[in-house]
């Protein structure tokens, strides 16, 4: 009992003492060479540290070192490859040798505890140097909690990027963001989480230091991409054991025989076989090289090819599981993410990049209906400050047309921007025959604490067939739903009933979109399915493609720092307006959409005939209209609702 109240008693001088006394600076991977162990708890390779094991993680680490050179480093790393090791080394080198408040973020807080468990508290135990640089190892003292941790000459704090108060409030001269693609796009109020955290170092404008770690997620939303493309881009360079050329290893160099019982990589300067047995040889000799030299990020780059013997799967286990994941683009995201540390991009994506889609615009008029099309329809978005209306005129197997988009502005809770919307959707577009096209019917969003005037809109029927939609929570569902009834607010008082609401199946529509954007990539003009206006907005064309598709989640994302995807969103809502229970577009045959051309040509040639003939005021009348040269085929019944429904508008 006498010697612990004497060790107690002792312990802040120790601390004093260690934060006074001169240290000889060593480097990070120097410090773990020396001090670090590893815990049985969570590597396979349990004890002291060897840097040598894994040579390609020496350079980063050192980055963090307190001369290290580097302020800011990125990691896009592939799983199993020792990421968060550098992470732990980097956090244990701050307490032993350069003491100062530092921070490490995580996601969630799930995460944020899970790390805690499996990664530091086994650190702290196994690692002395570690441990001995805390103030408290006592569970319950205020110095020592699971998220924060106060050291001889600094102080670690644990957060996690599930809620601004807790990036708000702290200032630290070190930060490390573990797994950063897993954090959210943005935060309830709207921040970015990633950008609050930068902040946090703002007090130490001269020796700050960030440490971002993550393997990719989607190209375009993710946030160590991001980062890495702002870097100076080092890649892992190896000599070839044949003719010494060096090269960095890349997935399209291995090569397998059919079976897959044999497996090589191809020098990319004198084509010789290497073996998987020269990798430890290779990647001992390597060094990292940058591609971008003039960044003032570190950028450091790796692939699944560098994994140890012992420390991740073999070469002819990744050719497998290559074979395995073809078609499932679910799982080759997964491969192609954790594996080849690459952002998943779907092939379809490659070929709607807003400027190629820019490129192929051709040359009509916005608000004239060229001679493909035969029915047109509207969407709408609602924001608080503007309506967003996208017009669409649709042809023969669903080719479409974009034939204008506006953002009118204004408040929806005032009455005036719903006028400028019914005058926009009533106005008629002329036809390249001549004739008159009306908007048949317009879908219109009630998503936000705007939907109740959205609704009572719809009531008011103002417009051809409008439609209240709202989007479907369920990733399959299907494009339109059924209707259901919905009350809706109208002069203070609630219409039971009001109006009909739809629910809108959007995943569907942007598939459906982007296939027809992908196909019509290589066509002619005249062959395409999708046709744009020349005379759009580049920032249109930004917006229709602003938003990539995730497999792992089923569900689109709006890419990081892109346009607006009103476009898109409007777009997809005047898909589903084509699919009105009165038009259903989608399920009209050849010889329907025949139908109503001819009827658009039999109603221009009407119009021209009424106007050509003078009224005689001594016959008190007008003649009959002249009888066109060809009449259309017999109506059928689907073709009689048509003209019961009013396509055509005649003047």
């Amino acid at each position: 009992m006498r010697l612990d109240g004497y060790a107690s008693a002792a312990q802040p001088l120790l601390s004093m003492a260690r934060a006074l006394a001169p240290r000889k600076r060593r480097t990070v991977s120097e410090w773990a060479d020396a001090e670090r162990r590893l815990s049985a708890k969570g590597s396979a390779l349990a004890g002291k540290w060897r840097t040598d094991r894994n040579p390609p993680l020496r350079e980063p680490m050192d980055c963090m070192s307190a001369k290290g050179g580097a302020r800011e480093v990125a990691l896009m790393f592939p799983i199993q490859f020792g990421k968060t090791e550098v992470a732990i080394n980097a956090l244990g080198y701050t307490m032993d040798e350069d003491p100062c408040p530092i921070m490490v973020c995580l996601p969630s807080e799930v995460s944020m505890n899970k790390w805690v468990a499996q990664k530091l508290n086994p650190a702290l135990d196994e690692t002395p140097a570690m441990k001995n640089a805390l103030a408290s190892v006592a569970s319950r003292d205020s110095a020592n909690t699971r998220t924060f941790k106060d050291f001889a000459g600094g102080q670690l704090y644990l957060e996690h990027a599930g809620s601004p108060s807790r990036l708000k409030s702290t200032t630290v001269r070190k930060l490390i963001v573990d797994e950063a693609d897993e954090f959210a796009n943005n935060l309830t109020g709207g921040d970015d989480p990633l950008e609050m955290l930068d902040g946090r170092t703002s007090a130490f404008p001269a020796t700050s230091q960030k440490l971002y770690i993550s393997t990719p997620q989607i190209k375009g939303l993710s946030r160590i991409e991001a980062k890495w493309n702002a870097s100076d881009q080092r890649r892992y360079h190896v000599p070839c054991p044949h003719c010494g050329h060096s090269q960095h290893l890349q997935w399209s160099g291995l090569h397998w025989n059919t079976a897959c019982t044999e497996v090589w990589y191809v020098c990319n300067d004198c084509g010789a076989h290497i073996e998987e047995h020269h990798k430890t040889a290779m990647i001992a000799a390597g060094e990292w090289v940058a591609e971008n030299p003039s960044a003032k990020i570190r950028g450091y780059h790796i692939n699944c090819l560098y994994y140890q013997f012992g420390m991740g799967p073999r070469w002819i286990e990744l050719a497998e599981r290559w074979r395995e994941v073809q078609g499932d683009p679910a799982r080759m995201k997964t491969f192609v993410n954790d594996r080849l540390a690459e952002p998943w991009e779907d092939a379809a994506m490659r070929s709607v990049r807003h400027n190629a889609i820019a490129d192929r615009a051709e040359p009509y008029a916005l608000r004239a209906a060229p001679a493909g099309v035969l029915v047109i329809t509207a969407g709408v978005d609602t924001q608080d400050n503007r309506l967003a209306v996208h017009i669409t005129g649709w042809g023969a197997g669903m080719a479409f047309w974009t034939l204008d988009y506006v953002e009118l502005p204004g408040d929806p809770a005032d009455g005036a921007v719903w006028a400028s919307l019914t005058d926009l959707l009533n106005r008629p577009i002329e036809h390249a025959s001549g004739a008159m096209l009306h908007v048949e019917a317009t879908a219109i969003d009630t998503g936000g604490h705007r939907g109740e005037y959205v609704k009572a809109y719809v009531a008011e029927r103002r417009i051809r067939r409008p439609m209240a939609i709202f989007g479907a929570v369920p990733n399959n569902a299907p494009l339109l739903s059924k209707s259901k009834a919905v009350d809706v607010m109208r002069n203070g008082r609630v219409d039971k009933k009001g109006v009909m609401l739809y629910t809108v199946g959007t995943v569907a529509g942007k598939h459906w979109l982007y296939g027809r954007l992908s196909v019509d990539a290589d066509k002619l003009p005249e062959d395409r399915q999708t046709h744009f206006s020349a005379d759009l907005e580049l920032s249109y064309f930004q917006g229709l493609v602003s938003e990539t598709f995730n497999p792992a989640k089923n569900r689109f994302e709006k890419a990081r720092g892109g346009a607006r995807n009103e476009p898109l969103d409007t777009w997809n809502y005047s898909f589903a307006a084509a699919h009105h229970p009165e038009l259903r577009l989608h399920r009209l045959r050849r010889a329907d959409w025949q139908l109503i051309a001819d009827r658009i040509t039999y109603s221009k040639r009407s119009a021209e005939a009424s106007a050509s003939v003078p009224t005689s005021p001594a016959e008190g009348r007008a003649p009959s209209p002249t009888k066109p040269e060809t009449t259309p085929q017999r109506a059928s019944s689907r073709g009689n609702r048509f003209a019961s429904q009013g396509w055509i508008n005649r003047r």
